[in-house]
Parts: C-alpha cells; sequence; structure tokens
C-alpha cells in the first residue's frame, strides 16, 4: 500500500477509535459517531479525503453483510411465530409514513417515482439507534419496546424489496417498468432461492470437514459477496443477494458459525460506509439552507411520531407508552443513506436533493436521544406495571434459549435429551461437522461452531445465556472456553465437565461448577458391585452416598492446596483414614 493509502486508513481507523467511544458515552451510539467523523474529516471539514465517493464504493460492502446478517437471523419459522406484531403494526407504520412523505414530497414537485422511493426510505428508522436506546432505557421488554421491537423487524424486512425496485425505477423509460428488466430479474430471484439452500449447505458441509478456519471464512465471504454480485448483474440490489443467502442458511448448522466469521467485516466495513456517507455531507448547503434542512427535519418527526402514536394505541398501548413509542422510532434510519445513494446512482435523485436528504437523516438521528430523554423527563416516573401472562404472539428480541451447551458428545448429549424431554429450549454448539450432520439428521437443533470463540458464543447469543454447559472432551478446549464464558459474561452460570480432579481444580479457578465425567457412574457400579456381594440395597446407598459427599468435600479441600503435592497426598490419606472410620462406625452401629 502506498504511502497517501495507508495514511488515510490510519486517520479513519483513528477517527472512529475517538468518535465512538465519545459519543457513546454521550448516549448517541456509534452510528451518529461515524457520521460526525466522516463529517469532521471530509472536503466541507478538515480536507482529509476529498474524493468520498471512492471510499463509498469499498465501504458499501459493509451494507451488503448487514443485510446477509439480518437474513440469519429471520428465519421463514421466527416470522411465522411473530407474524401479527410485524405484519401488522409494521406494515401499518411504514405504509402510513410512506404515504405521507410521499405525498408531501409531490408537493414538492418529486417526481412520483422519486417520490415513492424517498418516503418510504423516510418511513423508516434506525435499527442501531432505536434498540439502543431501548436498551440503554431498559425498555426492551416494555409494551412499546416489544412493538417497537416488531415495526423494526418489519422495517428491515420491506427494506430489500424497497432497494431492490431501485434499479427497476430507475431504469424505467416514459414513467413505465420494462418487462424484459422484470423477468431477468425474477429469474434471478428464482433460482437463487430454489437452488440456493442445497447447493450453499453442501458446500459448507464441504468446507467445514476441512476442518480450516481460513478457508471457512473465505467461504463465507465468497457466498456473501458472490450472491451480492449475482443479483447486481441481474439488475437488482446487492443487497437483496446477500440477504437471500442470509434467509436460505438462517436454519442450517452453520447459521452461528457464519455470523460470526461475517461480523468483525460487517462492523468495521458498515462503519466505514457511515463515515463515507458523512464525508458526502455537504456543510455548505446546510449553512446556506439552514431553515429548509431544519423544515425537513421537523416534517419527519412530527409526521412519524403522529402516526406512531396512532398505531401505538391502536395496540392498546396506554399514552405513556405510546408517546415513547413515537419518540424512539420518529426518526430516519441507516438504510435510508443506502437508498439515497443508490436513488442518486440511478438518477431517482439530483445531488442537491440528496445532500438535503441526507442532512436530514442525520440530523434526525442526533436529535432523537436528547428529544427522548427530555420527553422521559416530562412524563415522570412510570407506576410499577402489574404483570400479566404474556399473549402467544408476544415479540421480544430477547426471547432466546437460556442455556447453550458447548460440545454434543456423550457428555452433552444426555444434557440435550433431558432438557428436549423437559421442554427447555438450548442452543448446541459442536466443532465436529460429522456429528453435527448426524445428530441433525435425528432432529437435534445443534449448530456447528467453536465454543472456544468469542465471536461464535456471541454470535449463538451469549448475552441471553443464563447457565453455559461446557462438554468438551479436550480438557484443554474445555477450559478456553471455561475461559472465554468467565472472561465475556461473567454473572452467568458455568457447568463444566471435568477429566479429572486436576482438571476440577483448574474449573474452579475460574468459579466454574465442576462434574467429574465417569465419578457419577463409578458410584452408580459401586453400589452394584456391594448389593451383588449381599449388602441389603438401603445399606448400599447409604454407603454410596456417604461415598459421594466425602469425596466432594476432599475435593474442595484439596483445591485449597492443590498447586502443593505434598499437602494434596497428605490430606488424601487423611481423608482416606477418615472414611474408613466413618465406615467403621457404622458399622459398629448396626451391631449395636
Amino acid at each position: 500500500m502506498h504511502s497517501g493509502g495507508l495514511e488515510l486508513a490510519l486517520v479513519l481507523l483513528l477517527a472512529a477509535v475517538i468518535a465512538v467511544p465519545v459519543f457513546r458515552k454521550l448516549g448517541f451510539g456509534a452510528v451518529l459517531a461515524y457520521l460526525a467523523a466522516g463529517v469532521v474529516l471530509g472536503p466541507d471539514g478538515l480536507g482529509f479525503v476529498q474524493d468520498a465517493e471512492r471510499i463509498l464504493g469499498a465501504a458499501e460492502t459493509g451494507v451488503v453483510m448487514l443485510l446477509f446478517v439480518i437474513g440469519l437471523e429471520l428465519s421463514p419459522a421466527r416470522l411465522k411465530v411473530m407474524r401479527r406484531s410485524v405484519f401488522g403494526a409494521g406494515a401499518l407504520q411504514v405504509a402510513l409514513s410512506g404515504v405521507v412523505l410521499s405525498s408531501l414530497l409531490m408537493l414538492d414537485h418529486f417526481q412520483w417515482k422519486s417520490a415513492l422511493v424517498v418516503g418510504v426510505a423516510l418511513a423508516l428508522s434506525s435499527t442501531a439507534v432505536g434498540l439502543q436506546l431501548l436498551s440503554e432505557h431498559k425498555a426492551i421488554n416494555s409494551d412499546h419496546g416489544r412493538l417497537g421491537f416488531a415495526i423494526l423487524l418489519f422495517q428491515d424486512l420491506i427494506a430489500i424489496p424497497l432497494l431492490a425496485a431501485i434499479p427497476l425505477l430507475g431504469g424505467s423509460k416514459n414513467e413505465t417498468l420494462r418487462l424484459e428488466d422484470a423477468a431477468v430479474a425474477l429469474g434471478a430471484l428464482a433460482l437463487v432461492i430454489l437452488c440456493g439452500r442445497p447447493v450453499l449447505r453442501r458446500l459448507f458441509g464441504v468446507i467445514a470437514r476441512t476442518r480450516s478456519p481460513e478457508a471457512f471464512t473465505a467461504s463465507a465471504l465468497l457466498v456473501v459477496l458472490g450472491t451480492a454480485w449475482f443479483m447486481q448483474q441481474a439488475g437488482l440490489s446487492a443487497s437483496l443477494g446477500a440477504f437471500l443467502a442470509g434467509v436460505l442458511l438462517s436454519d442450517s448448522e452453520y447459521r452461528h458459525e457464519l455470523e460470526a466469521q461475517i461480523e468483525p467485516f460487517k462492523g468495521l466495513l458498515l462503519g466505514l460506509f457511515f463515515i463515507a456517507v458523512g464525508m458526502g455531507i455537504d456543510l455548505n448547503r446546510i449553512a446556506a439552507e439552514p431553515w429548509l434542512i431544519a423544515t425537513g427535519v421537523v416534517v419527519l418527526l412530527v409526521v412519524k411520531f403522529s402516526l406512531l402514536y396512532g398505531i401505538g394505541r391502536l395496540a392498546k398501548l396506554t399514552p405513556r407508552h405510546a408517546l415513547l413509542l413515537g419518540s424512539v422510532l420518529w426518526l430516519g434510519g441507516e438504510f435510508a443513506f443506502v437508498v439515497f445513494n443508490e436513488a442518486q446512482r440511478v438518477h431517482l435523485l439530483g445531488d442537491a436533493n440528496h445532500d438535503r436528504l441526507v442532512a436530514v437523516v442525520g440530523l434526525s438521528m442526533a436529535v432523537t436521544p436528547l428529544l427522548m430523554l427530555a420527553l422521559m423527563r416530562l412524563l415522570g416516573r412510570e407506576p410499577a406495571p402489574q404483570r400479566t401472562a404474556p399473549e402467544a404472539d408476544t415479540v421480544a428480541p430477547d426471547n432466546q434459549p437460556k442455556v447453550l451447551i458447548a460440545g454434543m458428545g456423550r457428555f452433552g448429549q444426555v444434557i440435550a435429551r433431558l432438557l428436549t424431554a423437559q421442554k427447555v429450549p438450548f442452543v448446541a454448539l459442536e466443532a465436529n461437522p460429522d456429528t453435527v450432520a448426524d445428530l441433525r439428521r435425528f432432529g437435534n437443533q445443534l449448530y456447528y461452531g467453536d465454543p472456544t470463540k468469542p465471536e461464535m458464543l456471541r454470535a449463538a447469543g451469549g448475552e441471553n445465556i443464563r447457565v453455559f454447559v461446557i462438554t468438551l472432551d479436550d480438557p484443554e478446549s474445555n477450559l478456553r472456553a471455561v475461559r472465554m464464558v468467565r472472561r465475556h459474561y461473567p454473572d452467568a452460570v458455568v457447568l463444566a465437565r471435568a477429566r479429572n480432579r486436576q482438571h476440577a481444580w483448574r474449573l474452579m479457578d475460574m468459579s466454574a461448577e465442576p462434574f467429574r465425567e465417569v465419578f457419577g457412574t463409578s458410584l452408580t457400579l459401586s453400589g452394584r458391585v456391594l448389593t451383588a456381594l449381599g449388602v441389603p440395597e438401603d445399606v448400599a446407598k447409604r454407603h454410596v452416598q456417604r461415598f459421594r459427599e466425602h469425596d466432594e468435600k476432599l475435593l474442595r479441600d484439596q483445591y485449597l492446596v492443590y498447586d502443593d503435592e505434598a499437602k494434596v497426598i497428605q490430606t488424601s490419606r487423611d481423608a482416606r483414614n477418615d472414611l474408613m472410620h466413618l465406615f467403621e462406625a457404622d458399622a459398629e452401629r448396626k451391631d449395636e
């Protein structure tokens, strides 16, 4: 890389490293931080970058990867469970907001195609900012939080056909769509949908058996970018191709591993995309048209807030929660930047209107956290909620399994069977692709992935897990997995398989509860030996229980001195003598 490129990369990374923590501390979120960094570095700021388009072209790969990850999370089965809230309130919000905003734009002399695209884009809200605000105010599980999540989910879905329609609208002549373009697009869609699932699953099955992380990462990137390129060649949005690839793999055993592999690239490139968008904000235009931009922001917020309040009331939210719903989702969204750039590329938007719209959305994202804080202070503290039984269609982003089983060998399978029999949801990870394939044939729900990697635990929903069950066969891998869990999820309960006493002590060092893999079976067999020799069954059970309690106490006592071999040996001898005395005392009491 030449020095100019290296210096540019260093400046962009430094800006992100400085801006994101500062803006998060102020409660604005990472998206606004990237936008602000772009404004500062761009042509109208410090001037480090004069050609933002060059960066934007490369950074749009981050949007493609974002759509792929969204597709992974939106399996058809999940959409079916959430259909009422998502396709009811969500569809109503997008439709009403899109119609009202498009109509206002047409009154401002926008062509109908441009007005339609921009109106629907402005109807979308920022998923990143909205969920972050709900999380910061601990409102994700509130009434308005659940409905807000459903609406955001539908917005993510509607963004896909919107992106797909832009090239078709931009390529149409005399305000009519060409049937040839539509036929090619539909053919490409059908090919990906019908052939994508079996081909992709077979591909990742072959790659997983190589046990090469680099090959799996390369394959994941190839699938995302390749599908995006194919759809782009068919005249549709590259993002649509990535989204379809994600949906087709959403219920596969490779879902979490794919998300873990793509996530670092997605986050970095998406941040770069927002920086590039910020560089493209024309500060001179804002300075020249401050009242026009301010009016645009006010109209956007008022229209969306009013409609969201009405939808909230129709959904039987209290006035307070309906107001809070509006304050979370009245802003513009990051997808609007994608839509505006795509619309500009196909000449649906002129440069001047593009700059105005980007400024309006960016400013709406900037003021939303402040306005929400002001509204919450105005409303005051909420009365203690009365708990009611959840409805069948309740939508919440955290309705995830609370148990994670790492390792589905002989040990982990028994635990999984018991949890399944008790209808306890769990997520299971296994690094052996052959084991994954075999168990999934019997209807077991598990995923391919290495549970010793923190990004894999995060992709599997680690933040929602209450109990981690670590049953990996290799002791060192077992310890690495426990270490990762303890580092990233310190409040979770960790139950771990232990090969022997030494392994158990090392697990105890990390506050994990060890379960020696042959201890219970050996005690059961010991009891059977006693009964075979004529000892009454109740006496044998009592002896086995006495030995279990004694040995578990010995394990804890030796743990305190396990780094001193002499003390460990002496403790073991003392414990053996104590146990013999206990059994002798029991025998004497029986004789009496």
